[in-house]
């Protein structure tokens, strides 16, 4: 039996067309190996949000090249966003001429046709972007959660992004198809759903039958099991108060909103060709805080984008302050070739964004504490996910809120709903023990 393993980068989106990579190989009979070290097959599931990320990747790539010199009849496999890139998939090949494969973001069904005939004399590039939404039988990793794609990529065109170039045009699932796929999963004992998209709230929008957001949450919903559903990512200029209602309708939706501003600055969001104000974004909180109180909500930000001022980034710290997110993913902005931003003027130096960042981390750090904070003493309810990696004997979960708790238990709780009380926090974390019923 031939074994595979597979290096995952990027986020939820990838880490769930892993599992899809997965499902094809183990359907032609290959198993999970422990280290790429016994592997016969190792594939790169790739990002490319950032610099950083491709350097890192291409620097991974490069080492198995002494693995290849050991074991001539090793396949390397490369797919995901970086290689969709225009022209990056050849320069892959011409430095790396050992990779075997390269597939883009829309093609992962060709895997298994390309090993079915794989020769070391031959190679397959095929990055073509289609139109079509393929699903594929995966091999979930993700314990109590099951992933599950709604729609795929994206029409926004943010000037600094480059997904819509490596994704493509939104393409939705039917809503019969999503509905009997989630129907599947909790049959099968999945506690939590994950709705993924690189903009969730654009469902339904390019199909002509009524479907949308808001009525897909509905009708999951009210599916007659006890599970919790979540939804990654949202736009906030398409977060609509039905989109609002609907979440504070159903106990079972959990009040965990990611909601990423990027900016602060209206000046800022307009060159981002973000197209939302400042005002219109504070505006969409307080709607969400009426109606859900208890939200927990989190977002992207970015700092030094091109022509950021001192001013445009202190309005970005204001609404941090104003706003008070569980969490926050702050990050320095990185130059992508093929999109808008990286041929602006006005570029911001790296002393100024990394001088920002900081201020900007520890402004969220603190208010992280103080939500924390109001936590202990209060008894919550959480999906144990299992063990912590850190810990042979304690487990870990969340909040309907995003809270990760930690906490003890006698027995393997993975998978359970349990109530515990929260003793203290650290940070984003919170410490408890189990209230017994």
């Amino acid at each position: 039996m031939k074994s595979y393993f597979i290096k995952t980068y990027g986020c939820q989106m990838n880490i769930h067309e892993s599992e899809k990579i997965a499902g094809i190989l183990r359907d032609l009979g290959y198993k999970e190996a422990d280290s790429d070290q016994n592997a016969d097959l190792i594939v790169f599931n790739t990002c490319c949000i950032r610099e950083t990320a491709e350097a890192k990747i291409s620097g991974h790539i490069g080492e198995v090249s002494r693995l290849k010199q050991k074991n001539p009849n090793l396949i390397v496999a490369v797919c995901g966003c970086m290689s969709q890139q225009k022209g990056v998939a050849e320069q892959l090949k011409k430095r790396f001429p050992f990779i075997n494969i390269i597939l883009g973001t829309s093609n992962l069904q060709l895997l298994a046709e390309e090993l079915a005939r794989q020769t070391q004399k031959h190679s397959l590039i095929d990055t073509a972007e289609y139109n079509t939404v393929t699903e594929m039988n995966s091999y979930r990793t993700s314990g109590a959660n099951a992933w599950v794609n709604i729609i795929y990529g994206c029409n926004n065109f943010c000037t600094y992004c480059i997904v819509p170039y490596v994704r493509g045009r939104e393409r939705s699932r039917k809503e019969k198809d999503i509905v009997a796929e989630v129907s599947y999963l909790l049959e099968n004992g999945y506690k939590e759903i994950t709705l993924l998209g690189q903009n969730v709230n654009s469902y339904g929008k390019d199909l002509d039958d009524g479907s949308s957001f808001s009525k897909l949450l509905e009708k999951l919903a009210t599916l007659p099991y006890k599970y919790r559903l979540r939804f990654l990512t949202s736009h906030p200029k398409d977060f609509t108060e039905d989109i609002i209602d609907v979440v504070a309708k159903y106990d079972n939706i959990c009040k965990s909103i990611h909601l990423p501003v990027q900016s602060g600055s209206t000046a800022v969001l307009r060159n981002m060709n973000r197209r939302y104000t400042r005002e219109y974004y504070l505006d969409l909180v307080n709607k969400i805080r009426a109606k859900i109180p208890d939200a927990g909500l989190s977002s992207d930000i970015m700092v030094g984008f091109p022509g950021e001022t001192d001013e445009n980034f202190a309005d970005t710290l204001d609404l941090v302050k104003q706003v008070r997110y569980s969490s926050c993913f702050c990050f320095i902005y990185s130059r992508r070739k093929g999109t808008p931003g990286y041929a602006m003027e006005n570029q911001i130096p790296k002393t100024v964004k990394t001088e920002r960042i900081k201020q900007l981390i520890a402004a969220q750090n603190v208010i992280t504490r103080e939500i924390s904070k109001q936590f202990e003493g209060k008894t919550v309810e959480i999906l144990v996910d299992g063990l912590n990696d850190k810990y042979s004997d304690v487990y870990c979960g969340r909040t309907d809120c995003g809270k990760l708790v930690n906490f003890k238990c006698d027995k393997d709780c993975t998978g359970e709903f349990v109530n515990v009380k929260i003793n203290r926090s650290q940070s984003a974390t919170l410490f408890g023990e189990i209230v017994k019923k």
